[in-house]
């Protein structure tokens, strides 16, 4: 027997569609973070934030995947977001990022975000885990444990003071500062990369070139040799070798947010705009803020690509946040 239209319109109307809410992308995500399938967590985690942005619970957990794949500093973002938004009250943060500053070597910020842990929620689900970490960060808390203390606060201020440099284009400034990091923290490789790149607009294009290669001879996967490479060749019209660097990169998806922008900066740096557009769309701007190098390469993407509205938007809110940029004229003059 044929059903009518009429009949089919009825039995439409009794269907309840299936719309996917933030508790549905959450579950999903928490059974492929269980599997460990990190990628896939984090795809379903970012549709249940969408979906939910102000639910904390949901950031939380993608805290803890990026913990978990070692993305420290952007799990830790996540955790500073929440409590800003929540006013303190997922006490459970403050362990969590005690937890990251412990794996990336920043010990008294851990010791600290533990203490505050602790002080919140004596009865904590992770009062253990806090005790653990503080008893571990006091075994043997003499001269030796000072001093290390000393070393990271000292790296801090260096580091500080070099990237408002290198993000100013203070060569002259930076250099020096980068030299004497080279001396007093040899084991952090990431100076290596700045120093090169200082190098390199300081006047040096062969030396920079020549260590940043001996750098990628040991890492060949290292993000930062590849972006600097790019633009050291780019600059000096080496192009062959510059398509190997750049082809590289385009197939390299970082999760930390400033990674994420050292490839968007350099496919700007090197003309190839299209694609670096998209990856600036990707980008928290909140996470970016400090970052001159986000408005100003961003904006002259925009202009390059003919959206001068965008472009000046970015140009003119960059200029608020960090005032030598208005040294640079505007991204028309590039």
């Amino acid at each position: 027997m044929q059903q009518s239209n009429n009949d089919i319109q009825g039995y439409k109307e009794n269907v309840i569609p299936f719309i996917p809410d933030g508790d549905f992308y959450f579950t999903k995500g928490v059974e492929a973070f269980q599997k460990r399938k990190f990628d896939t967590a984090i795809k379903w985690l970012r549709k249940a934030i969408e979906a939910a942005p102000d639910n904390p619970l949901y950031q939380c957990q993608m805290s803890i995947v990026y913990t978990e794949i070692g993305a420290y500093h952007a799990a830790n973002q996540l955790l500073d977001e929440v409590l800003q938004s929540t006013n303190d009250q997922y006490t459970d943060c403050y362990y969590l990022l005690a937890n990251n500053y412990a794996h990336l070597g920043l010990l008294n910020d851990a010791r600290k975000h533990a203490e505050i842990y602790l002080n919140k929620a004596a009865d904590g689900d992770f009062r253990e885990d806090a005790e653990h970490l503080l008893d571990l960060m006091n075994i043997d808390e003499e001269a030796d444990d000072e001093w290390e203390f000393d070393e990271e606060d000292e790296l801090l201020v260096y580091q500080e003071a070099v990237f408002h440099h290198m993000e100013s284009e203070e060569w002259e400034k930076a250099l020096p500062l980068l030299e004497e990091m080279l001396a007093l923290f040899p084991e952090h490789k990431l100076i290596k990369h700045d120093y090169t790149h200082a190098l390199f607009f300081s006047g040096y294009p062969d030396d920079a070139i020549g260590m940043e290669l001996d750098v990628l001879a040991e890492q060949p996967d290292s993000l930062h040799s590849h972006t600097n490479l790019a633009i050291f060749y780019y600059e000096t019209d080496r192009m062959q070798e510059y398509k190997q660097h750049i082809k590289t990169l385009l197939n390299v998806y970082p999760i930390h947010e400033q990674q994420k922008l050292r490839v968007a900066v350099t496919l700007a740096r090197t003309g190839v705009y299209d694609l670096a557009y998209s990856r600036f769309q990707k980008l928290g701007k909140q996470q970016l803020k400090n970052h001159l190098s986000y408005y100003k390469w961003y904006s002259i993407t925009a202009y390059q690509l003919g959206i001068p509205s965008k472009a000046l938007s970015l140009w003119e809110e960059g200029c608020k946040k960090h005032p030598v940029l208005a040294d640079d004229e505007g991204p028309w003059n590039v």
